[in-house]
């Protein structure tokens, strides 16, 4: 699960990286840096609720 996890940060970072690169490189002039931004926000979301089925699920503990 730890690895899916980071898979997950890694490519959120890739879609942020590549959104910068985009908007630096086509000066706010194609829609692609919209499409990288709405892709990470896509992936932060699927991880918030990967993590929250997990817990439900039993996979990860809390401790407290």
């Amino acid at each position: 699960m730890r690895y899916v996890v980071y898979a997950i940060i890694v490519l959120i970072l890739a879609s942020l990286g590549s959104a910068l690169y985009y908007m630096v490189r086509d000066k706010g002039q194609s829609m692609r840096t919209v499409r990288m931004l709405a892709l990470r926000v896509a992936f932060s979301i699927f991880l918030f609720l990967l993590l929250i089925v997990s817990y439900k699920l039993g996979f990860i503990h809390g401790k407290l």
